[in-house]
């Protein structure tokens, strides 16, 4: 048996969020908890939003508590205020981390106890409240998966919750709210878009549905990622952007990932550090770490990303998908190491152990010993 995961409904396409108060109020929902960041708070896209909601008799309450790896002391204060101001249904609006901190808020509002409670495979017991999430960057899809990823400040761990219960109601993936993002994090989301691609298509679970997914999202973003960081404004460019970073969460929604995120969850929650760069720098060490049992499938990789292959080996077409990441990843100006990140080689030992923990690495094609993690460390050092 095969389950597959999706929202109920997605908007897609310039203007497509003009929609929403029609699609909110025929659901019968009447008061929204808006989860977002401080200077999203501000923004002049959300304020459209809430000004057409508002109109449509739709109430509201701000909960600009969502920073970047959001944390479980965000999720927590959320929950008191969804209470306090009495919502029927949470809307996050921005990228990742607005999304994931709803969710977190969402899941604990209808489940009861502390979000850390959740990590792992299917924690809750019964669906979260109703998900409006509004995408404003390509590449996350927390907008339409059923991954949470929330930091454990405690631990100094990304707790990776992957639940069922907690799929969003409503996607919207509009290019428009995209254009003002800048082009360190269009480059960014780009590449962590390319990486839920690329590890949902390697991974042990992976069937015909997610790799259809996977391929149409690595050719796209081969094909516009480097116009959408140059120019912002390239509607085209934006709008493919949007169309892949969701196929690439359709695919890993249902085969998951692997060893990239599971280690970049350890660097975001230990360093803090962007989870898109962290991505960037990982997948193509990984990918050599994964190509001695999955070269085949890699070679495939190449071949989306606009590489002849013709006549090449598996381990040649391996290769090439490698170099081809890198290209990419060159062209967009993503670091290249860590170490300038503030990464420190004395913390090798419990980033690779809490790596091994990871839900995420349980359906890469390759499993790792310890050893091994902290070499693929050295690598991206």
């Amino acid at each position: 048996m095969y389950k597959f995961f999706m929202p109920n409904v997605s908007l897609m396409g310039p203007g497509c969020s003009k929609a929403l108060p029609d699609e909110i109020k025929s659901r019968g929902f009447t008061k929204a908890l808006v989860v977002c960041g401080k200077r999203s708070a501000a923004s002049p896209e959300l304020k459209g939003i809430l000004d057409a909601i508002e109109a449509a008799g739709i109430e509201y309450a701000i909960y600009p508590g969502s920073i970047a790896n959001p944390t479980t002391a965000a999720v927590m204060t959320g929950v008191r205020v969804l209470q306090a101001e009495q919502c029927d249904f949470v809307m996050s609006f921005g990228g990742g981390s607005p999304h994931d901190c709803a969710k977190g808020i969402a899941l604990v509002a209808a489940n009861g106890g502390d979000i850390t409670d959740y990590e792992g495979v299917n924690k809750s017991a019964k669906p979260m409240l109703p998900l409006v999430a509004i995408n404003t960057t390509a590449g996350t899809a927390s907008e339409m998966t059923i991954f949470c990823i929330i930091t454990d400040e405690v631990r100094h761990v990304k707790m990776a919750i992957v639940d069922e219960h907690a799929n969003p109601t409503l996607a919207v993936n509009d290019p428009e709210l995209m254009t003002s993002m800048p082009a360190s994090l269009t480059a960014a989301t780009g590449m962590d878009a390319i990486t839920h691609a690329i590890e949902a298509y390697v991974s042990t679970i992976a069937t015909p549905v997610t790799d259809a997914c996977a391929q149409k999202a690595i050719a796209l973003i081969e094909g516009y990622l480097r116009a959408a960081v140059a120019n912002g404004d390239d509607m085209t460019a934006r709008d493919q952007m949007s169309y892949a970073e969701y196929l690439a969460g359709m695919a890993f929604n249902n085969a998951s990932l692997g060893y990239v995120h599971a280690i970049a969850h350890q660097f975001g929650g230990y360093y803090n550090l962007p989870h898109g760069v962290c991505n960037a720098i990982l997948l193509p060490a990984v990918q050599e770490y994964n190509a001695m049992v999955a070269a085949d499938r890699l070679k495939d990789v190449a071949g989306f990303m606009g590489v002849d292959t013709t006549g090449m080996s598996d381990d040649e077409g391996a290769a090439a998908a490698i170099a081809a990441i890198r290209r990419l990843a060159a062209d967009i100006d993503i670091p290249k190491g860590f170490e300038a990140l503030g990464a420190k080689r004395e913390d090798f030992d419990i980033l690779a152990t809490n790596a091994l923990k990871d839900a995420c690495g349980a359906t890469n094609p390759r499993q790792a010993t310890h050893a091994e993690i902290v070499g693929i460390l050295e690598k991206v050092f």
